[in-house]
């Protein structure tokens, strides 16, 4: 599919934009699935002032979506249409704070927070460690993994809202439970300042050592995947009931169910992301039918189909 090229439009009601907007963006790269159509519009914002610039002008009725890294992420076949918006070099920026805190951009990438804390003797974010995606998503989603989740450790998180407004939310304001935000939809997270605790760095460095062991043996962490792609329902885990089902290796077109950890789809080569979308359909229906248990997606499916 290709969308309607608005970019001239948008410069034009823009002046003194200095990032980038790309027209009929491919959104595959962007996606670990590698997978789905291109995106209308993609921006990439040059810094926190640019992308200011950019919500207050932009019109109100073009939709609007945050990526990340992709790790959590299935964009369906058709694209996305509306404005894709792709935080860069200019949200990346980590810096050690005194108090144990650290302060990172929404585009810095957990792992590399996590080690930046363990360097500086900063104990409590090594979950990080375990999540392969960016603060921004984090935030958005409360991310959490090895026993530790965003709300454990967030003091506040900078955001601009769709007006160009800017906002400083405190933890009460982004009101988390379990993979969930309940923060404004239309808010776009740019900052996290996170506190930890006085660590040794070599034992947390040890301790990140093992859960990057533990993702390895236990996920298929160098395949074209989106994650763990159900929450867990309460007092339940995802994977144990779709592998109660017969889901584990099912496929569907050149998508499969990891026989490694059943909570993880992966693109063998060539899936679409109708492939990727029903097979896991076909496990929550499984589910559903033989235990009474909806699962709930944690992937984020976005666009519209092909």
């Amino acid at each position: 599919m290709t969308f309607p090229d608005i970019t001239s439009d948008l410069r034009q009601a823009m002046p003194g934009l200095r990032g980038t907007l790309e027209a009929n963006a491919p959104m595959a790269p962007l996606s670990w699935f590698r997978t789905g159509g291109p995106a209308q519009v993609l921006f990439t914002p040059a810094d926190e002032d640019d992308l200011a610039l950019f919500l207050a002008a932009a019109p109100r009725d073009l939709p609007l979506l945050v990526v990340g890294l992709g790790s959590n992420l299935l964009v369906r076949d058709g694209g996305v249409p509306g404005i894709v918006l792709r935080l860069g070099k200019g949200f990346s920026a980590i810096a050690v704070e005194a108090g144990h805190r650290v302060r990172a951009g929404a585009a810095a990438a957990d792992v590399k927070v996590a080690r930046a804390a363990a360097e500086a003797g900063i104990d409590g974010l090594s979950f990080l460690r375990g999540i392969p995606g960016a603060i921004g998503g984090a935030l958005r989603m409360n991310g959490g993994a090895y026993g530790g989740e965003t709300a454990d450790v967030l003091v506040e998180a900078r955001a601009i809202d769709r007006t160009g407004r800017r906002h400083v939310l405190s933890l009460t304001d982004m009101d988390f439970s379990y993979r969930h935000c309940g923060a404004a939809d239309d808010l776009v997270f740019t900052e996290a300042l996170f506190a930890g605790r006085p660590g040794d760095s070599a034992e947390i460095l040890a301790r990140m050592n093992a859960i990057t062991e533990a993702r390895s043996s236990t996920q298929p962490v160098n395949t074209r995947t989106g994650g763990s792609t159900f929450k867990n329902p309460p007092g339940a885990k995802a994977w144990e009931l779709i592998d109660r089902v017969g889901g584990r290796g099912l496929k569907r077109g050149m998508a499969q169910v990891s026989e490694l950890h059943c909570n993880f789809l992966v693109n063998l080569g060539g899936a679409t992301a109708s492939d990727i979308e029903e097979l896991g359909e076909e496990l929550r229906r499984r589910v559903r039918e033989e235990t009474g248990v909806m699962l709930e997606w944690e992937i984020k499916r976005v666009g519209v189909a092909g």
